[in-house]
Parts: C-alpha cells; sequence; structure tokens
C-alpha cells in the first residue's frame, strides 16, 4: 500500500489543480479505509479465546421415555416425633403381688381357689391344722376355767368376809387370783385372735370348750390367683417356698423394656410410653415410666426401664413380648422426603435428586436425621418447597454412572 500511495502523489503533482483536489479525497478515504482494515485485523489478532464450560458432572438430562421412570414432588414440612425403640415384656406389678404363705405351720385342710380365680382381699383361700392354733385354743379354754373358778372364789370370799369367816388377807388373796387369772384370759383371748379369729369365734370357743384347730389364710389383696402349688394335706409352714398361692393385681401391670446404652441418657421418669403385644395387633397401650435403672448390664450393653400401665381388661398377660416406643421429647418439625428419594453412595454420602425443571437433574449430598414412617428428615442440603426426585432416584445414579441408557 505505501508504494501505491507514492505513485499516486507524484501523478497528482503533475495534474490539473481540480485533479489534484479530487485525488486527495481518494486518498484521503482510501487511507482511512486501509486503517480501519488494519486496526479490525489487529484487534481480531489480539482478542482472547474463551473456553467452553465444563459439564456439571453431578447433572442429567432425560428424554421423554426415561422421565417415565420416575416420579418427582416437593420437600415438604414434617413434624418428626422425638422417640425411641426397644423391647421387652409384660411383668407383674410387684408393688401388688404376693406369695401367700400361712402364719403358722400346719396341714392344708381346704382349698378355695383355682388359678385364674379372681379374689377380693380377706377373702379365703385355703385353710390349714394348725398344732400352734390347737395349743392356743387348749389354752384359751384352760384360761376360762381358771377365770371362772377364781371369779366364783372370789365371791364366796367376799361373803365369808362379811360374815367375818376369814381373814382380810385371805380375801385379798382371792382378789389376787382372780385378777391374775382375768390377766390370763386376756392373753390367751389375743393368741388365739392372732391366728384370725374374730371374737365371736372365740367366745364360741370359750362357750363350748371345744377347740377349733382350723386357721384360715385369706387374701392379703385384691386381684388374681396366679399360681397355686398346694394340695389337700400337704404340710406348709411360713416362708417356705414355693408359697401355697400367689396373688396379683393386675389391673395395673408392668412393662421391663431392655433399653441401649446410646438411648439411656435420653429416657426419664415420667416420660409417655406406647406399647404393642404381637397377641393383640393393631392394639396401643398407653403408659408411663416409673424406674429408669441405674446400671447397664455389662454384657449386651443394655438398661432396664420400667413403666405402668392399666390393663382394666386383663388383656395383657404376664411374660408376653412387647414392643415399645419412648417419647423423649416435643416433635421436631423440618423437611423431609420420602425413604425412596435419598440414596446412599459408596462413600457413605446421602444423595437426593434435584430437578429446576422436571426435565434436567442435578444430584446433590444431604445430611439425613429423623426417619418416620414413610418420610426422612433432611437437616441439610435441601429446603422445603424444592422439587426432587420421590421414585427412581437409584436409576438416576446409574444413569449418571453408566450402568444404563
Amino acid at each position: 500500500m505505501r508504494v501505491w500511495m507514492t505513485s499516486v502523489l507524484r501523478r497528482l503533482h503533475s495534474a490539473p489543480r481540480w485533479a489534484v483536489f479530487a485525488g486527495g479525497a481518494a486518498i484521503a478515504l482510501v487511507a482511512l479505509i486501509g486503517v480501519r482494515i488494519v486496526g479490525a485485523e489487529a484487534g481480531t489478532s489480539e482478542k482472547p479465546k474463551v473456553a467452553a464450560p465444563a459439564p456439571d458432572a453431578n447433572a442429567i438430562e432425560l428424554t421423554d421415555g426415561q422421565l417415565q421412570l420416575v416420579a418427582v414432588g416437593p420437600v415438604i414440612e414434617r413434624e418428626f416425633p422425638l422417640e425411641r425403640e426397644a423391647v421387652g415384656n409384660i411383668d407383674f406389678n410387684e408393688d401388688m403381688a404376693a406369695q401367700v404363705f400361712p402364719p403358722y405351720q400346719g396341714r392344708i385342710a381346704q382349698l378355695y381357689a383355682k388359678i385364674g380365680d379372681a379374689v377380693q382381699r380377706g377373702q379365703a383361700l385355703f385353710t390349714i391344722e394348725s398344732p400352734d392354733l390347737i395349743q392356743a385354743d387348749s389354752s384359751l379354754i384352760a384360761a376360762a376355767g381358771v377365770l371362772e373358778l377364781t371369779t366364783h372364789a372370789l365371791e364366796r370370799a367376799k361373803q365369808l368376809y362379811d360374815l367375818q369367816g376369814i381373814a382380810e388377807k385371805d380375801l385379798q388373796q382371792a382378789i389376787s387370783d382372780q385378777q391374775t387369772a382375768e390377766g390370763a384370759f386376756k392373753a390367751a383371748r389375743d393368741a388365739v385372735a392372732l391366728f384370725g379369729k374374730t371374737p365371736a369365734e372365740i367366745d364360741r370357743i370359750v362357750t363350748s370348750r371345744t377347740i377349733d384347730p382350723f386357721l384360715v389364710v385369706p387374701s392379703p389383696l385384691t386381684g388374681r390367683i396366679t399360681s397355686r402349688t398346694a394340695a389337700p394335706g400337704d404340710f406348709v409352714q411360713p416362708g417356705n417356698a414355693p408359697a401355697p398361692y400367689s396373688v396379683a393385681d393386675i389391673s395395673r401391670i408392668w412393662m421391663n423394656a431392655s433399653v441401649s446404652e446410646s438411648d439411656m441418657p435420653l429416657v426419664r421418669k415420667g416420660q409417655a410410653v406406647r406399647v404393642t403385644v404381637m397377641a393383640l395387633p393393631g392394639r396401643v397401650f398407653d403408659g408411663e415410666i416409673s424406674i429408669v435403672g441405674a446400671a447397664v448390664d455389662p454384657q449386651v450393653h443394655r438398661g432396664l426401664v420400667r413403666a405402668e400401665i392399666a390393663d382394666a381388661k386383663h388383656e395383657l398377660l404376664p411374660g408376653m413380648f412387647a414392643s415399645f416406643t419412648i417419647v423423649t421429647g416435643n416433635p421436631v418439625h423440618a423437611a423431609a422426603v420420602p425413604p425412596d428419594a435419598v440414596v446412599r453412595q459408596g462413600d457413605g454420602t446421602m444423595t437426593i435428586w434435584v430437578t429446576p425443571d422436571r426435565h434436567h437433574f442435578t444430584r446433590r449430598a444431604v445430611t439425613v436425621g429423623l426417619q418416620s414412617p414413610g418420610y426422612d428428615e433432611i437437616v441439610q442440603g435441601a429446603r422445603a418447597g424444592e422439587t426432587v426426585v420421590t421414585k427412581g432416584a437409584i436409576f438416576l445414579d446409574n444413569l449418571l454412572n453408566g450402568g444404563e441408557s
């Protein structure tokens, strides 16, 4: 271009004036165009190249056919109860259960109750023929005879003293003998009463001078007969196991739960408990924790937690296997997704698939917290209202990893 410009200038020098002006204008126009072309070439050569964005390694796009294999839904806000599960068994309320022994040794004469019978407090369970009662009856009859004798002697002594038939010391002796006999008689009555004899029965023994050898053993509480080991003719003694009868009040019974060591610090007295048993499917019994064990079994790393359960209909039988749900705190409100929405990766990470348009999907790591039937709590990684895959999340994982097409 520089050589061409030189040639043009030489020609303009020898040309007429009007041609000089026209030629100068043409040169200026050409120069301007040249400058723009050169500038454009320079700008093009210096502009930096922009690299294409790298594809997201956790994102995929589904075809219409693939979309038929997944379901999506929103992350919802849900209430998660703070509960712990445990297993155990039903047992008698030992505070309202008793083994019934006779207060004295003897031979069983008659039985009045069978296993399963409902009994009232004070109701006769069995009778024994007690040699101790026989001795007490004999002492009472003898004391009654002595009292009667000394009473008559005192009356005669008073009459003779009035007639000056005896000395005063003889009267005093008669009075002393009668008082001693009266005290012995009262002691004998009390001794017989200890065997459970009523005042009317004691009076009958005294009046008829007949020994009543049979001791009635009553129920110490209202409840149901839970065991009977006695038979007529058996010789029984106080505290000599097995007890002839066992009685328990089964209107309120115990549940003994075996709680894992990690859950023991969360359990407190007074917390609510829901109990279910295999024998009564669909039934739930409500109770309250009354005792939390002070130690953990080092062999199984579990502790005892006990609750009282009302069972007015006597449907729960001691020994039944039971499942327990212990409410350890107030419910928590949090974001939640169905369990099928969460995928556990090989490294233990939990993920979900999020979609903004139901066509493009992105895998996102989340933190899963509490679990309840049908839902998992999302502690971190998703918020309520976001749209996620609720069914087919594993299918998307396989697509991303190249396992399916």
